[in-house]
């Protein structure tokens, strides 16, 4: 059965540099998965009246439910943000408040962020894993910031190896994953056990 892999991102502009490189991220997850992987991609940009009257009313409609359901049935997620004012964006923020604490738990997770300079990079550890874990996801080792300058020729090779590294550590956690059952599937072991025994070899 093939896995389902639901990709968040939370950029404004089109194009976006922030959905190219969850674009990126998905492909590679993809690429180094043991067994299919369904892709889904939600745009938050489209979701943002939905979100804002959730806000306001306490009630998801339609597409909002529809795309929080697959974030929560998912048996891995990609999150990427833009960084505004040195943390993740009010709208990606206010997406993950409307799922429930408890619906990510033990669910493997990949942030990713991009900005216009590699001073904002701390934003991965400082905001948007502290998020995750607060919502008892698990969020793989590397985290994937691209800059600017990423984006050129003499960056790529770098942002191309951690998109390559953070993609075969959550390959490895989603083909093992089972949505809503925390309790089956193999013992758990510490992470960095897990990754090891699971991750490609070579």
């Amino acid at each position: 059965m093939n896995r389902r892999l639901v990709v968040v991102t939370a950029g404004l502009s089109k194009p976006s540099s922030t959905r190219l490189l969850a674009d990126r991220l998905a492909a590679a997850t993809a690429r180094r998965a043991r067994s299919g992987t369904d892709v889904r991609v939600i745009e938050l940009r489209e979701l943002a009246n939905d979100i804002a009257q959730n806000m306001v009313t306490g009630f998801p409609g339609p597409r909002l439910r529809d795309a929080v359901d697959a974030v929560t049935g998912a048996d891995g997620l990609v999150a990427v943000t833009p960084v505004f004012t040195g943390s993740y964006s009010g709208l990606f923020k206010s997406f993950f408040d409307v799922i429930d604490k408890e619906a990510l738990s033990g669910t493997p997770v990949l942030i990713a962020a991009t900005g216009g300079t590699a001073r904002h990079s701390l934003v991965l550890e400082h905001a948007m894993r502290p998020l995750f874990s607060y919502l008892r996801a698990v969020v793989v080792p590397t985290a994937v910031y691209a800059a600017s300058e990423d984006w050129g020729t003499g960056g790529d090779d770098t942002l191309a190896d951690r998109i390559d590294r953070a993609a075969a550590e959550l390959a490895a956690l989603t083909d093992v994953h089972t949505p809503g059952h925390p309790d089956t599937g193999p013992p758990v072991l510490p992470f960095a056990q897990q990754l090891a025994a699971l991750a490609p070899q070579g």
